[in-house]
């Protein structure tokens, strides 16, 4: 019973009873059944490297795209920079892109300004109710200071400041003045003599100039304490301005090659086509500004887009080279290149290279890149090789226009850049040659995987069918060994007998 009851044991696990290492056979027999899956993983480990190398070649075609269309841009070629002999008196602006190469003279006789008074009441005191009416034009001097005529040409309707019983002081003044929107702001300032209330112009010009006009609501009969002494008028002989004149709104005056000319601020804007000028102090002497085409603006556009071609060529031919060094030799196996041999990354490589030595007949000066000094390297990649030449095109900036930007019916009578963005946009775009070979990758890829899925289905159920024959046999012969060890017994126990 012992001997049996073991036996019924030992059938119970496969290869237990019957001694067979049942695991190491079916782990031999699913490698080899696995081996179809092992190629297909590879396989798909190949082909995402392919997708990621064709990633990388669009992105780099999108970044010639855009210094391509950078080129092809007819603003690049008219864009002028400016400089001034004296920043400190004058400033020039030429970021409209528009205006003319020339040279100007400037001298400036006199900075826009505000009016400014000051009070010479103690900041501490209060003032007596009433209202503050503030009026904005223009002082008339005829050339006099201070003025000997009088204000007029009101440039905006009086403004009137109700100060009740809550408002007298200086303080409150000051922000109810510049709550008021009169075009004049309040501030109070100390000094070593106290502090004072100060009123100045929000805006520059002659015709921003201010008088105050004082009602008290009651007098108190003292000019210091009364609102009255807010007051401001300049015309001679008034006898009601209390605050004291700092200094009067004027016009900034110029002269710009020997015209005259006024202005409200400080900022003769477009006083040439698409040229602003800064006056910053007086001068005694003629300041000279130039404005002259934007040659390093337009040199770093060339070069950006020589650095895009250079990087797209030499990443294609990194990704499609065959190098003969990991050919195959005894015990070591061949790797090549991702991309080597693909037909529809080398053929857009050989596009592009057809377009750097083919000529255009935009322009009478320039015909290809190697009339600027761009020269092709050994590795197909462009560097600028002579700078010589490099400045002498620049020189033109039309010409190089024509170059680069034009449109036409062929590609001789196209511009270079025109080309290469147009190409750059039609290989990453829908159905062009990259996006096209991308998307024909990711189906492969998306192929393989359902191989591999079914291959894993086919294997998972093959394991099972074997593990249950194995066990199926193991059972079997466990069953034999334990007849033949009962039969082994009995007949001993015959010969005994």
């Amino acid at each position: 019973m012992t001997t049996t009851s073991s036996t019924t044991g030992s059938i119970s696990s496969a290869g237990i009873g019957s001694g067979l290492d049942v695991k190491s056979i079916i782990s031999s027999l699913m490698a080899v059944e696995a081996q179809p899956l092992t190629l297909l993983q590879n396989k798909a480990g190949t082909v995402q490297t392919e997708i990621s190398a064709v990633g990388q070649i669009q992105s780099l075609t999108s970044t010639l795209s855009d210094k391509a269309h950078a080129l092809s841009s007819k603003s690049l070629w008219t864009q002028t920079t400016s400089s001034s002999a004296d920043p400190t008196v004058v400033t020039a602006d030429t970021s409209g892109g528009t205006a003319a190469s020339g040279d100007y003279s400037v001298s400036v006789q006199q900075l826009a300004q505000g009016q400014t008074v000051t009070s010479s009441i103690a900041a501490g005191a209060a003032l007596s109710q009433g209202t503050l009416t503030i009026q904005l034009g223009t002082w008339s001097s005829d050339g006099a200071t201070p003025p000997t005529t009088s204000f007029y040409n009101a440039s905006s309707a009086a403004v009137s400041i109700s100060i009740g019983a809550g408002d007298t002081s200086l303080s409150a003044i000051r922000d109810k003045i510049n709550g008021a929107n009169a075009g004049v702001s309040a501030s109070i300032i100390s000094d070593a003599n106290g502090s004072r209330l100060s009123l100045r112009s929000t805006t520059t010009g002659a015709a921003n100039g201010f008088k105050i006009t004082a009602t008290e609501t009651t007098d108190d009969n003292h000019a210091n304490t009364g609102l009255s002494a807010l007051s401001f008028d300049a015309t001679t002989g008034a006898a009601n301005s209390q605050l004291t004149l700092n200094q009067y709104a004027l016009n900034a005056k110029a002269t710009v090659n020997g015209i005259d000319i006024e202005s409200a601020t400080n900022k003769l804007s477009n006083i040439s086509d698409g040229l602003s000028l800064t006056l910053l102090k007086k001068s005694a002497t003629p300041v000279d500004v130039n404005v002259s085409a934007d040659t390093a603006t337009m040199q770093k556009a060339i070069t950006d887009f020589v650095s895009a071609y250079s990087s797209l060529q030499s990443y294609i031919s990194l990704q499609t080279k065959y190098d003969s060094s990991t050919a195959a030799t005894a015990g070591t196996a061949r790797h090549d290149s991702p991309l080597q041999g693909d037909p529809s990354i080398v053929g857009f490589q050989n596009s592009l290279r057809s377009v750097v030595t083919t000529t255009s007949s935009t322009s009478s000066m320039f015909s290809r890149l190697s009339d600027l000094g761009i020269a092709v390297q050994k590795d197909g990649t462009l560097s600028v090789a002579n700078a010589t030449k490099m400045t002498s095109a620049l020189a033109h900036p039309d010409e190089l226009s024509k170059l680069f930007t034009t449109y036409g019916s062929t590609n001789e009578n196209t511009g270079i850049a025109v080309r290469f963005a147009t190409m750059a946009d039609n290989a990453t775009g829908v159905n062009g040659a990259l996006f096209s070979r991308s998307d024909g990758l990711k189906g492969e890829l998306s192929r393989n995987q359902k191989q591999q899925d079914d291959m894993q289905t086919h294997l998972d159920a093959t394991q099972a069918r074997l593990t249950a024959q194995y066990q199926a046999l193991d059972t079997t012969m466990s069953k034999m060994n334990a007849l033949s060890s009962y039969v082994t017994q009995q007949v001993a126990l015959m010969q005994k007998a």
